[in-house]
């Protein structure tokens, strides 16, 4: 189990949830607040908070604070596998990858994506938004958002097949793990188009961000996958103590 400081915080905040210490509702207390009740540092509580949002645990709403989620509302699945990138796992298949660049630009750090990143609002980032086909078919939509400090220039990119292989071969800079979250959607019409599917057919909804070895995060990315050409396999791994 890891000893970092925001996972020592995270499960204590876990189990005062569990307990019934904060109830579906109730607001947490304040980030500063939280930094002196654990004497640890702003980034150790982001971090913390950052993981019990994805996992379904607690909702930030901007301009009023973070809340206890309802826990019956939602069945929260925690997917452990390692990760593979989309080439790979399309050669695996015996299928033909292809990811299209649909726009690259450097934009300002804003919620939602800013507070996932731990960066300053309005700081400089890296927007990629990709198709990825395999076999000439639309499988995947997504959007990305790098800090440009840990990767500046990488907009400038004409070609980028495996982001996390590009990440670590130039930048020095390689993936050390990535915290998922699905959620079954409906596609509107933008993403319907782009996936050559009907508006309103069902899709997955796939946030993700993924982290350096130091916990620096590096990527904060939305994708929406064809739920008629996409399914997910979950690799559960038991504590035997």
């Amino acid at each position: 189990m890891s000893t970092s400081k925001y996972a020592v915080v995270k499960q204590h905040l876990l189990g005062a949830i569990k307990s019934g210490e904060y109830r579906p509702g109730d607001q947490l207390p304040t980030e500063d607040e939280l930094c002196k009740l654990y004497n640890v540092s702003r980034t150790t509580i982001r971090q913390a908070l950052q993981q019990l949002e994805l996992e379904g645990r607690i909702n930030k709403i901007q301009g009023r604070g973070t809340f206890i989620a309802d826990a019956k509302s939602e069945i929260v699945h925690h997917m452990l596998a390692p990760i593979v990138n989309f080439s790979e796992l399309m050669e695996e298949l015996g299928r033909r990858s292809e990811t299209r660049i649909l726009a690259s630009s450097v934009v300002p750090a804003e919620p939602p994506f800013q507070p996932q990143l731990d960066i300053p609002e309005q700081s400089p980032v890296t927007k990629l938004v990709r198709l990825r086909l395999a076999d000439d078919q639309p499988v995947a939509y997504e959007t990305i958002y790098l800090p440009w400090s840990l990767a500046p220039g990488l907009s400038n990119e004409q070609e980028i097949g495996s982001l996390f292989k590009l990440l670590k071969e130039k930048y020095g800079r390689p993936i050390d793990r990535s915290l998922d979250t699905l959620k079954p959607v409906i596609a509107d019409e933008a993403v319907a188009e782009l996936l050559r599917i009907e508006p309103g057919a069902p899709c997955f909804h796939i946030r993700t961000v993924s982290y350096l070895q130091d916990n620096t995060p590096i990527e904060y990315s939305e994708s929406f996958f064809r739920a008629d050409m996409s399914h997910f396999v979950i690799e559960r791994r038991y504590d035997h103590r």
